[in-house]
């Protein structure tokens, strides 16, 4: 049944004389509460699935661009991990003035959604994530650096691909980075990363 700690309190229950019925029916109940826990594990993860394949086939189809400040977009989607972000990291942020962009406003904030969860799970909640912002020629060039992990050299080139995940089983999707990458190459940019253990 999983009980590993403070097993004495059992101890009356199994010198009782019908115990082997009782723990025959809380078996079985444990049982049922560890099918039920599973089921909703699967349920949410499915449901993250739905959700990015939903944003994805949201973006293939949504026309109507904006004139939209990068740097504003990235403080938005900080607002929305403020609670993760105050448990232990420290962000650090360099917002050169660049002028605003025609684009589909939307999906650069799923980008940068994307980007900053990784990083955020990277570190553990603990740790220095940097944001920058600034032009460079004709382009403006974002770049967010954290010092988690780091993914390891023979994944790098597998991260922008589908349904692969450098997170354990169940905790990652894979699709972000796949998304991510689509919606930049849509505004003709591109999307590079360079990591190393702790960086």
């Amino acid at each position: 049944m999983m009980i590993f700690e403070n097993i004495e309190k059992y101890l009356e229950i199994l010198q009782a004389k019908d115990s082997e019925a009782i723990f025959n029916i809380a078996y079985k109940i444990t049982g049922l509460q560890r099918s039920v826990e599973n089921i909703q594990f699967a349920a949410d993860r499915a449901s993250k699935v739905v959700f990015a394949l939903k944003n994805s086939s949201r973006i293939n189809n949504y026309n109507e661009q904006v004139l939209a400040n990068v740097s504003e977009g990235i403080e938005n989607v900080l607002i929305l991990y403020n609670n993760q972000i105050k448990q232990g990291i420290e962000v650090t942020k360099n917002y050169e003035k660049t002028p605003e962009i025609l684009c589909y406003s939307d999906e650069l904030n799923q980008v940068w959604t994307n980007i900053l969860h990784n990083a955020i799970y990277a570190m553990d909640l603990k740790g220095k994530l940097d944001i920058r912002v600034y032009t460079e020629k004709d382009n403006i060039v974002v770049s967010i650096t954290d010092n988690g992990k780091g993914i390891p050299p023979n994944e790098i080139d597998q991260i922008f691909k589908p349904f692969f995940t450098t997170k354990p089983t169940g905790e990652g999707t894979g699709i972000g980075l796949y998304i991510s990458k689509g919606i930049i190459e849509k505004h003709k940019g591109k999307i590079l990363v360079e990591s190393k253990p702790g960086k």
